[in-house]
This record gives C-alpha cells, sequence and structure tokens, in this order.
C-alpha cells in the first residue's frame, strides 16, 4: 500500500481516556479492553474530526510493559482484540496503524538487553498486529535508536506495508539518552521507512525549530503530532494551555519543511484535529531537497556525520579484548572515520559490547556476507563498507540496513 499526503492522523489517547473515566488502577490496554465502547467512540469521534489514520491502542502491549502490569503469554491476544475495536471504528473510513512504543529497556551499558531480545520483544508483537490486519505501522515516542532499529527490523520481517517512526526530544534535539534526531533521521531513513516523525514532549512551536533542524538530511515526508502545548501543573493535575486555534498556527510552516501527516498527541482531542484540515487548504508536498546528495550522510547511534567522497581510510582496528579501548583512542585521533574488521562469530560479542563507544563515522572491514548481515544487525548506526564482497552479496544489507559501499 501506498500512503497519498496529505494524511491527518487522530489525536492523544491517554488524556482522552482520562476524562472519560480512565482512572490509571490498571494499565490502559487492559482497561480499554473491559471498556472498548469507549475507545471505539473516542476514535469514531477523531474521524469525524478528520482523521485518516487512528492508532490502534496498542501503544504498551509489548511484553515487557504488559508484564510490567502482571499480564503474562497475552501478547498476541491483547494486540489482536484492541486492533480490532479500532477496525470496527474505522469501519473502512480510516485506515488503522498498528502502534508500537517503547519497551522501556535498554541495551549495555545502560542496561542488560541484548539487540537480539529487543528484536523479539518487537517481533512478537508486530506479527501480532499484522495477523489482525492492521493498514500501517507506527513506531512512536520513541526514546532511543535501538528501539527504533529494533522495532523496524521486526515490522519489515512479518509485513511490506507503510511504517511511520516517530521520536520524542528535547528542545536540543536529543533523546533520552542523548541521540540527535538528525541521527535517527539518517539511520532509519536508509533503513527504509515511508515517514519520519516527532511526537509528545512539546507544543508545535518548539516541535517547528526541530522540524528546521531536519529539514537539510530528510528523503522523506515528515509526521508532525505535537502535544497542546506544554504541560503544567495546576492545583496537582496536568493541564495542556494550547487551544486548538493555537494549536494549528504553525501547520504551513510545517508543509514548508516538507511535513505531509498531521495530529496531536498528549492534550489534544477531536477539536484540535478538526481544526488541521482548514491549514492545509492548497497542501502540495514538498518533495524531499536533501543538500547534501553527492556527499556520504552517515551516523553513530548519537550524531550524523557528512563526508567527502573518497576520504581516507583509517587504521584498521582488529577486534579483541580491548576492542573499547582502542575505539576510544580511535576517537581522539585526526582520523575522520574508525575502521574495525570483524574476522569471526567470535568478534561478534566483543563488537556489541563495545559498539557503544564509538564517536565517529565507522568502516566495517569484513569479507563474510552473513558475518557481515550479523554485525549490522548489532551496530545502532549506518555503516560504511569496505572489503571484498560482491554488489549483489551487499544489495540486501544496503536496503535492509541502509550500509553505504
Amino acid at each position: 500500500m501506498e500512503l497519498y499526503f496529505p494524511l491527518i492522523l487522530d489525536g492523544a489517547n491517554g488524556t482522552e481516556l482520562q476524562k472519560r473515566g480512565y482512572d490509571g488502577s490498571k494499565c490502559t490496554e487492559a482497561w480499554v479492553l473491559e471498556h472498548p465502547e469507549v475507545m471505539k467512540q473516542l476514535q469514531e469521534e477523531y474521524i469525524e474530526a478528520g482523521s485518516d489514520i487512528v492508532y490502534a491502542p496498542t501503544f504498551g502491549a509489548n511484553r515487557v510493559k504488559l508484564e510490567e502490569n502482571g499480564i503474562f503469554n497475552m501478547v498476541a491476544d491483547f494486540n489482536k482484540r484492541l486492533v480490532a475495536i479500532s477496525k470496527e471504528a474505522a469501519a473502512g473510513k480510516a485506515l488503522v496503524a498498528g502502534d508500537i512504543a517503547t519497551s522501556g529497556k535498554f541495551l549495555a551499558p545502560l542496561g542488560d538487553l541484548t539487540f537480539g531480545e529487543l528484536y523479539d520483544i518487537y517481533h512478537e508483537q508486530a506479527e501480532a498486529m499484522e495477523e489482525a490486519g492492521v493498514d500501517m505501522f507506527v513506531i512512536e515516542t520513541i526514546m532511543t535508536v535501538p528501539d527504533a532499529r529494533a522495532a523496524l527490523l521486526a515490522v519489515k520481517d512479518v509485513s511490506d506495508k507503510p511504517v511511520l517512526v516517530s521520536f520524542t526530544c528535547d528542545e536540543k534535539g536529543r533523546t533520552l539518552t542523548g541521540s540527535d534526531i538528525r541521527a535517527a533521521l539518517v539511520i532509519l531513513q536508509s533503513m527504509g521507512i515511508d515517514a519520519f516523525g516527532l511526537n509528545c514532549s512539546t507544543g508545535p512551536k518548539e516541535m517547528l525549530e526541530q522540524a528546521k533542524r531536519l529539514r537539510d538530511l530528510a528523503e522523506v515526508p515528515f509526521a508532525i503530532k505535537p502535544n497542546a502545548g506544554l504541560p503544567k501543573t495546576v492545583n496537582g493535575e496536568t493541564v495542556y494551555d494550547c487551544p486548538p486555534d493555537e494549536f494549528v498556527k504553525y501547520t504551513r510552516e510545517f508543509t514548508e519543511l516538507g511535513a505531509a501527516i498531521f495530529g496531536g498527541c498528549c492534550g489534544t482531542g477531536p477539536e484540535h484535529i478538526a481544526k488541521i484540515e482548514p491549514e492545509l487548504e492548497g497542501f502540495e508536498l514538498r518533495k524531499p531537497d536533501p543538500k547534501h546528495r553527492d556527499k556520504i550522510v552517515c551516523a553513530t547511534e548519537k550524531d550524523a556525520f557528512i563526508l567527502e567522497p573518497g576520504i581516507e581510510a583509517a587504521e584498521v582496528i582488529e577486534c579483541g579484548p580491548d576492542l573499547e579501548e582502542q575505539i576510544r583512542k580511535a576517537n581522539k585521533s585526526d582520523s575522520q572515520i574508525i575502521t574495525i574488521k570483524i574476522n569471526c562469530e567470535s568478534d561478534l560479542d566483543e563488537f556489541e559490547a563495545a559498539q557503544y563507544a564509538v564517536r565517529k563515522p565507522l568502516c566495517i572491514v569484513c569479507d563474510d556476507a552473513a558475518l557481515l548481515d550479523e554485525v549490522l544487525m548489532l551496530y545502532q548506526g549506518r555503516a560504511l563498507y569496505a572489503g571484498n564482497l560482491s554488489d549483489e552479496e551487499l544489495a540486501p544489507m544496503v536496503r535492509r540496513y541502509g550500509l553505504i559501499i
């Protein structure tokens, strides 16, 4: 399925459900299954207000989040039943997006999860959504690059439907773990997403500044889903003070930057969504126009880099027990890139444990296609390649991981 623009998303589910009876005594997903009529009515109101896409209420329906709430072995059941509620509400009038959100878990050194385990968490949820018949996937409110990569790889392994990935960041454009959203954009669009988004965290005015930072690297349309302003606490309650007319004030500026998908996050409701469509009158999709087509655009997990073609190779680092120390030394060297050679399976564990220390563009040397695929699965950036593998052998990894030859 191909997406046609512009598209209007829905507004908040969480804050709207709180207005409609959700008291937080159990996880939202379990409450919705006990009160499906509330969710259905809310989504019908969003569609009436102009939403072309509604998010299935599967935000926290991954294994980790459900188990934190005492719900075990129910991932497939919960996701299928939650998607069914949205499909009934949509009734063919809107697309239903399978909503995948953060696991809340971290890879080493911040946590103890491996990337393979993170992938498995998302694969289980994505597979259930695909079986439930979602029209597309939204990976949203993401705060780490590993979460986004794992979820995207999992989705693409079970479906060929469109995927939107949406991050949340601070006022400087950094995620919870310090990744610049410019790096996230470079990594994920190279892996084949259909749109890159920002949601939550801020109101539209603050989000506009981050969209400006992304524009020169974008090769896909933007999705914009801000809060109804910055949250404030009044008499012990969280209040959002951006009314509908103010909320849509920057819509046309967003379109000029390449935004083509619009919605609302925390604090927004059907009344906010209803104001979007009039602002899109005369909409023309601003086709992406990256300013660096003749450059090498790559990224570590934390930062994006723009390199000149023909960059000189760095001294090759062999994997070993001191790999992290060698990477740290290379970070301080005069070379613009770091080059690491992967020789055998035993190198993978050392690479996975040390790769978070990479602070420069990474070039991987490897002459075994299967081994290279495993390395690229683990690396949380967009890497360059040097070696003797053929273009035919490398092509799948260019598509899957955004590998730069």
